[in-house]
């Protein structure tokens, strides 16, 4: 039984070891990046059991991205092994006013090859909550199409929905993405979004008509990510607005995961809603304060410490 199941591409990213761009640089860092499986090393971490799934090529990234999720706890046993198709890679670099240039190479990659036939059915089946984001779906119509197939899947068997739209504009339209987004949200449990993603989805950014519409839809429970304004959340009867944790910005990337992954916990120890906004904003925090998107996530007793003592985050 998972707590858990999470589906969607990881990839190595290379990044300057300096703070230069890609032109100036001589000397390159790699690690692990996805949304999905920067969620799962942050609820694993924390003690829960999850399961990621993703096909990847049978070369050295990939054996690098297995060899890191299972250093984390996370079990990857579903994961298909691609010989014909690569593993996805991606470079970033710094930009002039502090935000993150991406670049894909994920275009045929093993795993925008997905499809309905590769997915873990049986695993799903035994896990509470599914984790799908909306970049999944961007991928390649194999992609969408095996996302659609396991929502229904998993709500048949009564698993819950968790949704982050996570909108990469790079990979498809606007249109695309409204057509199939919408879809998402209106099956899923739990949606935890940006203001501009709901400004996208909703045609709205007032967290009050968020949550009211996401209420409509069937969501039970929402948390609005308002970056370092914090978030809201809301379980459609009570809305609380939750304060960002103090901490010293090095790297925003993976904040959003970071935070998913807290307000998971809280879901599944049963917290309040409010309760669960609140450790989702510390692990926000923890993930701002290293380089990397998981390298500084706590541990389930230094987020007990940061909780008990209240200790603010300084790096």
């Amino acid at each position: 039984m998972f707590d858990v199941m999470t589906i969607g591409e990881s990839m190595v990213v290379f990044a300057p070891t300096e703070n230069t761009t890609i032109r100036y640089a001589h000397t390159m860092g790699k690690r692990v990046a996805g949304a999905e499986s920067n969620m799962a090393i942050g609820l694993s971490k924390l003690g829960k059991k999850v399961g990621w799934f993703s096909r990847i090529g049978n070369d050295s990234f990939g054996e690098y991205i297995m060899h890191e999720l299972g250093g984390y706890g996370v079990d990857t046993s579903s994961v298909i092994i691609c010989d014909e198709l690569p593993t996805g890679i991606m470079f970033k670099e710094p930009t002039i006013d502090q935000e993150t240039n991406v670049y894909y190479y994920r275009k045929g990659s093993a795993a925008s090859a997905m499809s309905k036939s590769d997915l873990p059915f049986d695993q799903v089946k035994q896990t509470k909550i599914l984790h799908i984001t909306g970049i999944t779906p961007a991928l390649s119509p194999s992609c969408r199409e095996a996302i659609f197939e396991i929502v229904h899947f998993a709500k048949r068997n009564h698993v819950k929905i968790c949704f982050d739209p996570n909108v990469r504009l790079k990979l498809w339209s606007e249109k695309e993405v409204k057509e199939t987004l919408s879809k998402l949200l209106a099956l899923s449990d739990i949606v935890l979004l940006g203001d501009d993603e709901a400004h996208l989805l909703l045609e709205t950014r007032k967290p009050e008509l968020i949550v009211s519409k996401l209420k409509n839809l069937g969501v039970s429970k929402i948390a609005i990510k308002l970056g370092d304004k914090g978030a809201v959340v809301s379980d459609g009867v009570k809305t609380y607005q939750i304060a960002t944790f103090p901490a010293t910005v090095v790297d925003s990337i993976g904040a959003g995961d970071a935070f998913n992954a807290g307000f998971l916990y809280g879901v599944l120890e049963n917290k309040s809603i409010e309760e669960s906004g609140k450790i989702a904003a510390i692990m926000g925090a923890c993930a701002v304060s290293t380089m990397g998107d998981v390298e500084g996530l706590p541990s389930i007793q230094q987020l007990d410490a940061v909780l008990n003592k209240e200790v603010k985050i300084y790096r």
